[in-house]
């Protein structure tokens, strides 16, 4: 077994670009209003989320503008490149440098960012950044265990699921039980081959719906590796 490779440092306030969205370090005068407008009415965004609904924009955009001088969690608006509007934000969390480990968390999409190709772009994104340019070991994504699409989606981009940690926290007065995921270095060359085919835009059809699943491809990517 090779020895570890040293993390290159913290991430940094860059944008990172994408052909569907992309990933701009958080600020309420750019992105505030229109996350509001992205999600306002939609409450049940914020169900397993420590914070939210805002009953207003002003005490939404206090929490933005708050959010956004964090280095950790380090916040990103997921910004649409078609329309230059802010349609979510993801994090990159517990930055652990030393080991070479980091949590992506306080991920909410409003319902203009589910269930497209930039939903999956904006993690595919986080892990290149992780294993490609950061050059970390280990990517971790933790989730209520009463959230099973959280636990649907960790487990379609490719994390694994690891346990969990019984009462691990307290949400809004009830206890939490947290399903731990993650997906290692040595794994991201398969993971980022398969993300990679995905998102072709020959993967898509006429109406934008796709024409094999991210699973399916990285099984095709498995195989071509083994033999």
């Amino acid at each position: 077994m090779t020895a570890p490779q040293g993390a290159l440092g913290p991430p940094r306030r860059d944008t990172i670009h994408g052909q569907y969205v992309r990933l701009e370090p958080l600020d309420d005068e750019r992105h505030g209003a229109q996350l509001w407008r992205a999600t306002e009415g939609h409450d049940r965004i914020w169900d397993y989320l420590g914070y939210g609904p805002w009953g207003n924009e002003t005490a939404f955009r206090s929490w933005v503008g708050e959010r956004a001088r964090l280095d950790d969690p380090l916040a990103f608006a997921v910004v649409d490149q078609k329309s230059n509007e802010a349609v979510g934000v993801v994090t990159l969390m517990r930055i652990d440098v030393a080991n070479g480990c980091v949590e992506t968390g306080h991920i909410f999409f409003s319902p203009r960012l589910q269930k497209t190709p930039g939903a999956t772009e904006a993690i595919y994104l986080q892990a290149r950044l992780v294993f490609d340019d950061l050059k970390y070991r280990r990517f971790e994504w933790k989730c209520d265990m009463g959230n099973g699409p959280s636990q649907a989606a960790a487990k379609r981009f490719g994390f694994t699921h690891e346990g969990v940690f019984r009462q691990h926290m307290i949400i809004k007065g009830r206890n939490r039980d947290t399903a731990w995921f993650a997906m290692m270095d040595h794994e991201w060359p398969v993971r980022k081959a398969a993300f990679d085919r995905w998102l072709a835009a020959d993967n898509f059809d006429t109406e934008g719906r796709q024409k094999k699943g991210l699973a399916a491809h990285r099984m095709d990517v498995e195989t071509e590796l083994a033999g």
